[in-house]
């Protein structure tokens, strides 16, 4: 049986301290990965703002050109309402 993203999710949403929280996803994620989701909320969060280039994005918290230019792309082809929606979630 596969596991589901879903299921994951569901986890995820049962725990609201923020102490549980930390101990959920450092056993479900590495460093790197934790550090990798981080970079990329940073990522859409400043682009959504509009205040830097994706190269000044880039020096300012060390995140690859390329990881910016998916999450570019990514907004780019969003319906403006989806668009309205993540803006809503993570700003």
């Amino acid at each position: 049986m596969r596991a589901e993203w879903g299921s994951v999710l569901e986890k995820v949403l049962s725990h609201q301290a923020h102490d549980d929280l930390i101990v959920l996803f450092e056993l479900l994620l590495t460093e790197e990965e934790r550090s990798a989701v981080a970079g990329r909320l940073k990522v859409f969060q400043t682009l959504l703002q509009g205040e830097m280039s994706q190269r000044q994005i880039a020096q300012e918290y060390q995140i690859s050109i390329a990881t910016i230019t998916r999450c570019s792309n990514y907004l780019k082809h969003m319906s403006l309402q989806q668009r309205d929606n993540i803006q809503r979630l993570i700003l």
